[in-house]
């Protein structure tokens, strides 16, 4: 098989980039929320400083690339797939763009701010006034990708291993508004609301999977 010249080489391509672009970003996520954050509320002022000056740069930079090429391969698996996209496939697609709009227009744009508050800190200046707004922002929006990635992450497996669902055209309309109504909801929270229980790490674990036995009982029964 020609990997450049065929549908099916392009689709392995594709798909061997999504995966390997996917570890990445949502490797760097779960650090994000089970590591680094928890090493932040223990560590000093100018410890955390320096990790904001010289780590998380680094970090956010593979963050939001790994993110950026899973969705573009993404897009080019959605494409070959056209009328054979599955209900599951579907909505694990939406979890995961809305993932990619969080990280570059929520999580990015607010980190920018407190890297270079921190930058200032370090330098002898002032933090920026905005930096106190940004840092609860920001990690909203990336414990609600750690929610949504729990389920996400199921249903793009299953789409493939678990059940062959029909096509998206003939799932319930009942189903996929509350579906949507469901994943809206929690996105207007992460730009508008508050972390509610998914602050903590067993929480958002928790809701995480509650999230995903509510998703698919509503695929499997509606």
């Amino acid at each position: 098989m020609d990997l450049f010249t065929t549908a099916a080489g392009i689709d392995f391509l594709a798909r061997y980039g999504h995966v390997l672009a996917g570890i990445a970003w949502i490797g760097l996520l779960y650090y994000f929320n089970f590591v680094q954050t928890e090493y932040f509320k223990e560590a000093d002022g100018g410890a955390r400083t320096d990790a904001f000056v010289k780590l998380v740069p680094r970090a956010l930079w593979w963050f939001r690339w790994a993110a950026m090429l899973t969705f573009l391969t993404g897009l080019v698996l959605l494409a070959g797939r056209g009328v054979g996209l599955s209900y599951d496939i579907g909505v694990g697609s939406l979890l995961a763009t809305i993932m990619f709009l969080n990280v570059w227009l929520i999580i990015w744009p607010n980190q920018r701010i407190l890297i270079e508050s921190n930058k200032q800190v370090q330098g002898g200046g002032e933090a920026l006034p905005e930096a106190a707004a940004a840092a609860p922002k920001a990690a909203l929006a990336s414990r609600t990708n750690t929610l949504f990635s729990i389920p996400m992450l199921f249903f793009m497996i299953s789409s493939a291993h678990l059940i062959q669902g029909g096509p998206l055209t003939d799932a319930s309309p009942l189903s996929l508004v509350l579906v949507l109504i469901i994943i809206l909801a929690l996105e207007a929270n992460a730009i508008f609301g508050k972390p509610g229980p998914i602050a903590s790490i067993k929480g958002v674990i928790s809701c995480g999977f509650g999230l995903l036995v509510v998703l698919w009982a509503l695929v499997a029964f509606i």
